[in-house]
């Protein structure tokens, strides 16, 4: 039975490297957190992205500036309320994110199918199990 510290230290490692499969490194991880929310999710008021990502209000604006002067993100008004702002991805964060993803998935899927099927339905049943330990 493997315990706790492997485990760990087994997902920080595969989290790592494939965090580091991005568009363009500059972007740190929560940038690219945000960003990748908004284009999932679509748009939003800074209030819901830092409660979504779980981060204050204060972190997420400046995150957002950063996201915001790169062009990966916009501001726009509230429909109801015009003192909100509302934030969403452009087509060029969009165009990132995608790009980040398809670097994961390309470093990914060889080894993936290096994998014998034994293997991989082990790690598919990994994988909720993970998600359910992930959860708060």
């Amino acid at each position: 039975m493997t315990d706790a510290t492997d485990l760990r230290i087994a997902v920080n490692r595969l989290s790592r490297t494939l965090r580091a499969q991005k568009a363009d490194s500059s972007v740190t991880d929560a940038q690219f957190s945000a960003l990748a929310r908004l284009h999932r999710d679509g748009a939003m008021t800074l209030a819901d992205l830092s409660r979504q990502d779980g981060v204050t209000p204060p972190s997420m604006t400046k995150t957002v500036a950063v996201l915001v002067e790169r062009g990966l993100v916009s501001r726009g008004s509230h429909d109801d309320d015009r003192r909100k702002v509302v934030l969403c991805a452009t087509p060029a964060g969009a165009a990132f994110v995608e790009e980040t993803r398809r670097r994961r998935d390309s470093w990914l899927t060889p080894r993936l199918a290096a994998l014998t099927a034994g293997e991989r339905t082990t790690l598919a049943d990994a994988t909720e199990i993970l998600r359910r330990l992930a959860q708060p």
